[in-house]
């Protein structure tokens, strides 16, 4: 009897550590093929407004975490099979040109188009009596040890979160195998695809880029090790999480956790164990407080399904929402004539990458301000942002829009407010917005309340140079004297609460963006 060769079919779980499909395959085979497809269905246009679905920044960093994933293989003994296709055609390639597929093992996804692909590999494996062995791992707590079942997910995160953090664990990591067993003889990896073939170009390095980083396994882990151990900037992430320059202002784990080149367990026993040799604070807490933010929104998608999609939202609510191309194309180019707006934008769209603070600004600028559809920001956070989670991104602009799983009404952000809290110098603003350097301090946030002479000193016309803003806000009129700003949200308020890692805040109006806007918080 020729050798049981098992199939690892490789999504968003690109990395070694931590893996249960490697676990599983490695005492079940004598080979294993670890498989990553690039689905054509990827690279197609978004659901609603057609937009591209993969931008060139998320791109690059899959092709540099499938490179760095192959080349851990390959010090192991294996390597990563690399195919064109859809995986269910792939799987079946592979099973009729193997000499003995005793199964395809994969990681279970939360959204549809995942769960179609699953499906469709199902079928493919029932028809050709190949065993299917599924597992979980994309999320901190396996959705096996929740108190509930997910159809019965609270709609409040915080009894989310203290039903799992007083009623559940978090399970123990895999181990890394020493050796992968190899691949079957005659079996070619292929070559991994080019930005080009995939319909991309490689997007330019900007050097202001709060994300200067590559993708992979060895890249995240050297992240978390500069991050914790080298810096000991996690001790104090919950002060500097609101940043806006910067590459340790945040964790800046999201777009790792994204892809699942770390797994979140693995965070957060890392951060158990820098509390026990190095100090429990607020600020470690935190972070595992973001991972549940991730984890919340996973489920999320698993109990509300399409509905997180849908224009009425989770809460099947009624929105005249306008789909007016010129409002939206200033948002998304950075030329709505509100600067803190702009600058976040135009950060986004020349790196890939957005801070927490902005996102949500930038949301609710879009759906309250402008009341545009808010698909259209999903969408376009979609196809730029390096970081995209499905669940943490459309949950997160369902919060921003009104429809999602929370009972605040009417939340919204002052973009004047906010822009003087946490860019009180304007230095931010002017970085990303260099016509209105010549501004100084935070009168940079309000370039239509300074007289002709300023502008004139400042070498900024409105309407030329820069443009006047698409809407004014009335209660924008409150701030624009202010020079400098302290650091409370006037739509989310710090957590309060007692020092210690067990402490759970009060209350918490932030939404799991470092973690994605989260699809990420920044963590």
């Amino acid at each position: 009897m020729s050798a049981r060769t098992v199939i690892c079919l490789l999504r968003q779980d690109l990395r070694l550590h931590d893996h249960e499909v490697f676990d599983w395959a490695q005492s079940h085979a004598e080979h294993i093929v670890p498989l990553y497809c690039f689905d054509p269905r990827h690279y197609l246009g978004t659901a609603v407004y057609n937009l591209p679905r993969t931008g060139p920044f998320r791109l690059r960093f899959l092709l540099d975490s499938i490179r760095d994933l192959r080349s851990a293989l390959l010090k192991k003994g294996s390597t990563l099979v690399v195919r064109r296709g859809r995986p269910e055609e792939v799987v079946a390639d592979l099973v009729r040109s193997l000499p003995f597929v005793s199964a395809v093992v994969f990681h279970q996804e939360v959204a549809s188009e995942e769960r179609a692909v699953e499906q469709a590999v199902m079928e493919v494996c029932a028809q050709m009596k190949v065993k299917v062995h599924t597992c979980w791992g994309s999320t901190l707590y396996h959705r096996d040890d929740l108190p509930f079942p997910p159809a019965r997910l609270p709609d409040v995160y915080t009894q989310f979160r203290k039903a799992v953090e007083t009623q559940s664990r978090v399970r123990p990591l895999f181990l890394s195998p020493d050796q992968v067993r190899p691949l079957p003889p005659g079996l070619e990896e292929g070559d991994v695809p080019t930005l080009e073939e995939l319909g991309q170009t490689e997007p330019v390095s900007d050097p202001r880029s709060a994300f200067p980083c590559s993708g992979g396994e060895s890249q995240v882990l050297a992240r978390l090790k500069h991050y914790f151990w080298d810096t000991d900037s996690v001790a104090s992430y919950k002060e500097t999480r609101n940043g806006l320059v910067g590459v340790d202002y945040s964790t800046k784990f999201s777009p790792w956790l994204a892809l699942g080149c770390i797994s979140p367990r693995y965070i957060y026993h890392q951060v158990r164990q820098y509390e026990s040799e190095r100090t429990a604070n607020q600020s470690t807490y935190w972070v595992i407080f973001e991972l549940l933010w991730r984890d919340y929104f996973k489920f999320v998608g698993v109990k509300y399904g399409n509905r997180l999609f849908h224009l009425k939202g989770l809460q099947d609510k009624s929105v005249p929402w306008k789909k007016d191309m010129t409002l939206y194309n200033a948002w998304k180019d950075g030329r709505t004539g509100i600067p803190f707006v702009d600058a976040n934008m135009r950060e986004m769209a020349m790196t890939g990458f957005m801070s927490n603070r902005g996102r949500q600004n930038v949301a609710s600028f879009l759906t309250k301000d402008l009341g545009l559809d808010w698909r259209m920001g999903a969408e376009w956070f979609e196809y730029l942002l390096v970081d995209h989670d499905v669940c943490s991104n459309y949950g997160n602009w369902l919060y921003s829009a009104g429809l999602g799983n929370d009972p605040r009404e009417n939340r919204k952000f002052n973009m004047i407010k906010q822009g003087l809290d946490y860019d009180a110098d304007g230095d931010y603003v002017r970085r990303w917005v260099p016509e209105l350097q010549g501004l100084g301090g935070g009168e940079v946030h309000a370039p239509w309340n300074l007289g002709p002479s300023a502008l004139n000193h400042a070498q900024v016309t409105l309407g030329t140079s820069y443009p006047h803003p698409v809407v004014m806000a009335p209660e924008w009129s409150r701030h624009t004297g202010r020079k400098a700003g302290g650091r409370q949200s006037d739509s989310c308020p710090s957590a309060r609460g007692k020092k210690g890692p067990s402490h759970t805040p009060k209350q918490h109006k932030d939404r799991g963006i470092d973690f994605y806007f989260s699809k990420s918080k920044n963590l």
